[in-house]
C-alpha cells in the first residue's frame, strides 16, 4: 500500500470517528464516499464490505460506554436488532446483484435524504422507563419489529450502521429518551454491521488491511471528537445542521459524479 493511501484512509478513518464524537452518529454514512474518493477504493461493493466491518466493530466499542452509563434498552434493541438482521441479510445479496455505479447513484440519493431530514426538529420522548416485558409485548413487538426490517434491509444493501435511521425509529416505537435510543442503537448497529459484513466478506467484497487501518484513525477521531463536543455542547444543534449540510452536498457529488 502506498504511502499516500495509507494515510487517506486513516484520515478517513478519523474524520468518522470525529464526526461521531461530535454530532452522536452519521458518520458511517460518509464511509463509502471516503472509501471511494478519498482512498480509492475502485469498487463500489468492496466499499461497502469494508465499511461494514469498520462500522461494526465502531459500535461495539462505543456500545460499552453506553452499557456502563446504563442507556441500552437490552430487549427493545436485542428484538429490533433480531428483525433487523433477516432486512440486512436479504439487503446486502440485492446490492451485490445491483450495478456498482447504480449502486452509488442511489446512495447518493439516500444521503440527500437523510440530510434533509437532519433539519427536522428531533420530538422528546414520553416514556424513559419503557421496557419490553410480557405487559408491554403487545404493543412493542408489533412496532419494533418492522420499523427493524426496514432499517434492516437499508443498512444491508447500502452497507451502513444505520444509527441515523434507527435512532429515530426506536424512539417513534418505544418512545425512549434520544440518550437511551442512542445508546440503544449500537446494539442494532454492531448487529446489521456484522450481518452486511459477513455477506459481503464471503464474497470478497472486504480489504481488510483497509478496514484495519481505519479503525486506527477511528479510535483517535472519536477521541477528539468527544472532546471537542464537549466544548461546544450548546452549539450540538449548529453543528448537525452543518454536518447535514455536508451529508447533502456529498450526496449530490456522488451523484455528479459517478
Amino acid at each position: 500500500m502506498a504511502v499516500a493511501t495509507l494515510l487517506a484512509t486513516i484520515a478517513s478513518g478519523a474524520l468518522i470517528g470525529l464526526v461521531l464524537g461530535l454530532v452522536g452518529g452519521g458518520g458511517s454514512i460518509l464511509a463509502v464516499p471516503l472509501l471511494v474518493h478519498g482512498v480509492g477504493v475502485t469498487s463500489a461493493h468492496t466499499a461497502i464490505g469494508t465499511a461494514a466491518v469498520a462500522v461494526a466493530a465502531n459500535a461495539l466499542a462505543g456500545l460499552v460506554g453506553h452499557a456502563r452509563a446504563g442507556t441500552v434498552k437490552w430487549r427493545c434493541g436485542l428484538l429490533f436488532a433480531a428483525a433487523g438482521m433477516i432486512g440486512a441479510a436479504a439487503g446486502a445479496e440485492i446490492g451485490k446483484a445491483v450495478d456498482g455505479q447504480r449502486l452509488l447513484m442511489l446512495f447518493g440519493l439516500l444521503m440527500i435524504g437523510v440530510g434533509l431530514s437532519m433539519f427536522r426538529k428531533r420530538r422528546g420522548a414520553e416514556m424513559p422507563d419503557v421496557r419490553l416485558s410480557r405487559d408491554t409485548a403487545r404493543h412493542l413487538v408489533p412496532r419494533l419489529i418492522p420499523a427493524g426490517l426496514g432499517v434492516g434491509l437499508a443498512s444491508g444493501f447500502f452497507g451502513i450502521g444505520g444509527g441515523f435511521l434507527i435512532v429515530p425509529a426506536l424512539i417513534a416505537a418505544t418512545r425512549m429518551s434520544l440518550p437511551q435510543a442512542a445508546g440503544t442503537s449500537l446494539v442494532v448497529v454492531s448487529a446489521l454491521g456484522a450481518t452486511t459484513a459477513g455477506s459481503y466478506a464471503l464474497s470478497g467484497y472486504v480489504d481488510w488491511r483497509i478496514a484495519g487501518l481505519m479503525l486506527v484513525g477511528g479510535v483517535g477521531g472519536a477521541v477528539a471528537g468527544i472532546a471537542l463536543g464537549k466544548r461546544l455542547a450548546a452549539r450540538k444543534g449548529l453543528l448537525e445542521r452543518l454536518f447535514a449540510v455536508v451529508v447533502i452536498a456529498v450526496g449530490l457529488y456522488l451523484i455528479v459524479a459517478r
